[in-house]
């Protein structure tokens, strides 16, 4: 059973600037959570047991500030009887009980493969991969949904979505070879492809589950004309190599925070959907518009 999951959020999170040039774009709500305790809900309910972050300077601190219980801040809502309040805080407490944080740190921002490549000190077996701009709601976690393949396929495994034939040039996008329901072996990667050219219209989401030999490819994975290593230029060459890379095309709502507009959509899409506030919103709403 796969109980490590990494986590990059090392990047600068320009597309939101100035937002994140004050609040780090993993911490922008989304409703009443931040992205990042999404993420570790469903990693949590996946059954990881560590999690190992890969930051810039100051984020550590960051992580650590937001998930650490507060004994005076608790004592204060226990004397105000806040109990609402201390409810929420304590699902905090929960996942930090539950899942072991570990760092790696990621001095400049050079590509996703490379982030990846940092945690690699700390995993030396198969293990999840959450990237931050990507949550998705569904009943069955979408780390869940990829474990339940990965235990009869061994491979790596990348997360697919169908998507609109006139989005595809904003995603890499993948050809594929089906095997089965909602599961194909992948036969290239096509990053931002034009929409005549676009070999599907299954996209990758932001959820992997990666195994000790893509460390070894990315390794040798040279940088783009970014100076970045990229994971989809890993598992390309992975597939070059023969290699077998397994897509899973999940189950849930893919919900994305990459930048202002679509972060807005998802944060609309959690508040109206909120067991608390999501009727009185939808009230609102329909009074405004």
């Amino acid at each position: 059973m796969i109980k490590k999951a990494i986590i990059p959020i090392a990047g600068l999170g320009t597309r939101l600037l100035p937002l994140s040039k004050a609040v780090p774009k993993e911490f922008l709500p989304l409703a009443d959570k931040s992205t990042i305790q999404y993420l570790l809900e469903e990693a949590l309910a996946s059954g990881i047991e560590e999690v190992v972050f890969v930051v810039s300077a100051g984020k550590q601190r960051e992580i650590s500030s937001y998930f650490n219980p507060s004994q005076k801040l608790e004592k204060f809502l226990q004397d105000k009887k806040k109990d609402d309040i201390l409810t929420e805080l304590n699902q905090l407490k929960d996942l930090s009980k539950n899942i072991t944080f570990s760092f790696a740190t990621q001095k400049e921002p050079l590509g996703d493969g490379h982030a990846i490549l940092q945690a690699r000190k700390y995993s030396d077996e198969p293990c999840g991969v959450f990237f931050a701009d990507d949550v998705v709601d569904s009943k069955i976690p979408c780390l869940t949904q990829l474990l339940e393949v990965f235990q009869t396929c061994q491979k790596p495994i990348i997360a697919l979505k169908k998507i609109s034939k006139e989005k595809l040039p904003h995603y890499g996008v993948v050809g594929v070879e089906k095997i089965a329901s909602r599961l194909y072996k992948i036969k290239k990667i096509v990053e931002k492809p034009a929409i005549d050219s676009a070999p599907s219209n299954l996209a990758i989401v932001g959820r992997y589950v990666i195994t000790p030999e893509v460390f070894e490819f990315l390794k040798k994975t040279q940088r783009n004309e970014k100076g970045e290593i990229i994971l989809a230029q890993a598992f390309e060459r992975m597939i070059q190599a023969g290699k077998t890379i397994y897509g899973y095309e999940i189950d849930g709502e893919w919900l994305e925070c990459g930048d202002k507009l679509r972060w807005l959509k998802s944060n609309l899409y959690f508040s109206l959907h909120h067991p608390s506030y999501g009727e009185e919103l939808q009230k609102f709403l329909k009074e405004k518009l």
